[in-house]
């Protein structure tokens, strides 16, 4: 949780930010990265939203895998996700997200990379944040954010805990996101948001 503090400004910056353990998780505890300045109002889940610079320094460079392919119950989990995000945005007087093949790569390059990799955290190993990943597959965006979760066995499953979360409902409630990616692989669910 400090590094969620940390990234949203409300909690002191340890001496060695790498010196933290890796973060465990909860299988019904989606993490969310909204829009900034998003402030929530419970530690839990993580949203993950690093500051935005002009000139945004990296020590590596992400790499991006040839081609992740879903399988059919992924593309049949991504579109019942996209439908009940839409049914959500309707309720609350929004605009419906559309579907974005690269954002599609996106989320499932995230979701393989943190099956593979055992881990589940907005900061991939392999991709960097989410941001820099995005950028990596050719992503650009005025605003981007991404929701995880692990474990949920339903597309009705995720949604209902991301919703009855504040970080993950602010994403999909988000009015200036447009465009949505979405996984699904081995319990691991993705979604990337851009606007």
């Amino acid at each position: 949780m400090d590094w969620f503090n940390r990234l949203n400004g409300t909690g002191p910056a340890p001496a060695n930010p790498s010196a933290n353990a890796p973060q465990t998780y909860t299988p019904q505890q989606p993490s969310a990265v909204p829009q900034q300045p998003y402030t929530p109002q419970q530690p839990s889940p993580q949203p993950y939203n690093p500051p935005q610079s002009a000139n945004p320094q990296q020590s590596y460079v992400p790499k991006q895998p040839a081609n992740p392919q879903p399988s059919a119950d992924a593309s049949q989990f991504a579109q019942q996700v996209l439908d009940l995000v839409n049914q959500e945005r309707k309720k609350a007087g929004l605009s419906p997200l559309s579907m974005h093949s690269g954002l599609n790569k996106v989320a499932m390059a995230k979701a393989q990379d943190m099956y593979n990799n055992n881990y589940f955290d907005h900061q991939s190993p392999t991709y960097g944040s989410p941001f820099d990943m995005m950028k990596s597959f050719g992503i650009t965006y005025s605003t981007a954010g991404e929701n995880i979760a692990k474990g949920q066995t339903s597309p009705a499953e995720v949604m209902n805990q991301w919703m009855n979360s504040p970080g993950h409902r602010a994403n999909i409630l988000n009015s200036s996101y447009t465009q949505i990616g979405i996984a699904y692989y081995n319990s691991e669910w993705v979604q990337e948001f851009i606007g």
